[in-house]
């Protein structure tokens, strides 16, 4: 997490709110003692069901006060997000409950109110489920190990991505829907070098009359 992002989206007007992660350890301490030793100056909760899932969120929003003056933060922050999840998960098999607690902090640029706060972070993780969840998992991005050019291979991947997500059928999964891709190319190949038989074969379910 950058402070230049913070100063663009200050210099466009742009408000701004981002999570705090372990590899900035001053910054997430300095947050979480303010958190632990102020009330929040707002509170939203919401629980989800469904899925053999039971979540409550508590969405709590700080105001920063002076607790990170004389820090380059300072300047940038003006509102403290606390995010603390409690999740009861059910086995089908035993139908026993499996809890789990979680918390996430976050800063943003400009004040607001803990159910903005909410709806934006929950905003992100489908953006997050939806599209980096694919590209590291269905795409391998994170394993990839070209070195040159990678950012034609990472656009390439956008391309495809984007083709697929436009043209999903409602029910399958962006993995069914590589494999239909490459499927059609295979297709596309064999009819290229005169195989028709495999081709029927595939429009007939695999079996000729």
């Amino acid at each position: 997490m950058p402070k230049k992002a913070f100063n663009v989206a200050q210099a466009g007007n742009i408000s701004l709110i981002v999570q705090v992660k372990d590899n900035q350890p001053t910054l997430k301490q300095a947050i979480h003692h303010i958190a632990t030793s102020s009330a929040p100056y707002d509170v939203f909760r919401t629980r989800d069901r469904g899925r053999n899932r039971d979540e409550t969120r508590t969405v709590s929003a700080f105001n920063p006060a002076c607790a990170l003056a004389g820090t380059d933060w300072h300047p940038h922050v003006t509102a403290i997000i606390q995010v603390e999840r409690a999740i009861a998960t059910r086995n089908p098999e035993t139908g026993l409950l499996k809890l789990t607690h979680d918390t996430a902090f976050y800063v943003a640029n400009t004040s607001l109110t803990a159910a903005i706060a909410a709806k934006a972070i929950r905003a992100h993780w489908g953006i997050e489920n939806s599209s980096h969840y694919v590209r590291d998992v269905t795409f391998a991005e994170d394993r990839s190990r070209i070195r040159t050019n990678p950012g034609v291979i990472a656009r390439l991947r956008s391309f495809a991505f984007n083709i697929l997500m436009n043209s999903k059928p409602s029910a399958s999964t962006l993995s069914q829907d590589r494999y239909r891709a490459a499927l059609a190319d295979l297709y596309h190949i064999l009819a290229l070098n005169h195989y028709p038989k495999a081709l029927n074969s595939h429009d007939t379910g695999g079996e000729e009359e």
